[in-house]
């Protein structure tokens, strides 16, 4: 268990990475500014570290914009137009150095965190409640975690009692998250055969231990140079995807398909799916654009499931399995936050296994 230390006065300014509008790694400049501000209802946290995600490069590149409206609204995010500059930064493993008036006034029990406190932030903040598809995301519609300090709505912080170091808890927020959300809502069960593509990945990996600890039979799909490590994750069996479709020829088909990579391997996978089966997706890393026959969808009684917004018990049930040990952390590599550049473009080079993270 890591100690509460005891906490300094705080500072006035902080080093933050700012992502002045869409473009290229010239988007991305280390600046000197103001803590934040308190606000009602907000905690400030420091941030020990920050994990990486596709959506922090998506949003800069624009990514997210094609096919939601009207060109001329750009730059656009996957909520509206993205609120530049900004700094970026879903995940956010962060100590709590203070609370705003109204938030320390609450009584005891009330579920707020203590000073010196570590948490992690809900990266996904479900603001019309969880009977709405309505979002709101950190580092996405309002300054995330990529500074020294950031402050969030205090019921998105989760306190954490875990021998974990700070690296490997930022490696866990959107990543994991996103994978638990899909198994949820494909009902995936213990027997069932779950196929997993893009294995090596910070959303693949994790679905692969995530399918697991419920109890599922895994097929993962990566590149052949990482067949082993994804093997190491528990995956059952493990296909290269340089083989193509016709690894799948000897395999039972699937109950469940989780694809985060979309692009041309997406008909042959719905082809793998039994009769009543699932497809659920929270990503395209392969290409938005895909080839769908209409009857694998309707002759086979298939259930697609596009995930974004996360349910209620998903970050909660995370929050368990780590403090009781019941999946592991995959960190493949950690830079200076300064250097987010050079860790991004370790991210697109796609030759890591698991999930790279900042440290301020």
């Amino acid at each position: 268990m890591h100690p509460t230390p005891a906490l300094r006065a705080l500072p006035t300014r902080m080093h933050a990475m700012v992502t002045v509008g869409q473009g290229g790694y010239e988007q991305l400049i280390y600046r000197e500014l103001p803590l934040p501000e308190l606000q009602p209802g907000e905690v400030l946290l420091q941030v020990l570290a920050a994990g990486i995600n596709n959506t922090d490069i998506n949003t800069r590149l624009g990514w997210y914009g094609a096919g939601q409206g009207d060109a001329a609204e750009a730059p656009l995010g996957w909520n509206g137009a993205t609120p530049f500059p900004l700094i970026q930064g879903a995940d956010c493993c962060g100590r709590v150095v203070a609370l705003a008036p109204d938030v320390a006034a609450q009584p005891p029990g009330a579920g707020v965190p203590a000073i010196g406190q570590r948490v992690l932030v809900r990266s996904c903040m479900r603001v019309s409640g969880f009977a709405a598809p309505d979002t709101q995301w950190l580092g996405t519609d309002f300054d995330g975690a990529f500074a020294d300090f950031v402050k969030v709505p205090v019921g998105e912080v989760f306190a954490v009692h875990s021998d974990w170091s700070d690296v490997e808890l930022a490696s866990l927020p959107c990543a994991w998250a996103t994978a638990e959300n899909m198994l949820h809502r494909a009902g995936v069960m213990a027997g069932e055969r779950v196929w997993v593509t893009g294995a090596s990945g910070g959303v693949g990996s994790a679905a692969v231990q995530l399918a697991k600890r419920r109890g599922a039979q895994v097929t993962a799909i990566t590149s052949r140079d990482k067949r082993d490590a994804v093997a190491a994750l528990g995956a059952d069996t493990v296909l290269c995807r340089e083989d193509g479709a016709a690894a799948y020829a000897d395999l039972e088909a699937a109950d469940v398909v989780v694809d985060n990579v979309g692009g041309p391997g997406f008909a042959a996978l719905l082809k793998s799916i039994r009769r009543g089966g699932c497809y659920v997706t929270s990503g395209a890393i392969a290409g938005a654009d895909v080839a769908l026959d209409m009857r694998d969808l309707y002759l086979k009684d298939l259930t697609l499931i596009g995930c974004t917004a996360w349910d209620a018990p998903v970050f909660p049930n995370l929050i368990g399995y780590v403090e009781r040990n019941e999946i592991r952390p995959l960190v493949a590599a950690s830079y200076m936050l300064k250097d987010m550049a050079l860790a991004q473009q370790a991210f697109l080079e796609k030759r890591h296994t698991g999930n790279l993270v900042l440290v301020p």
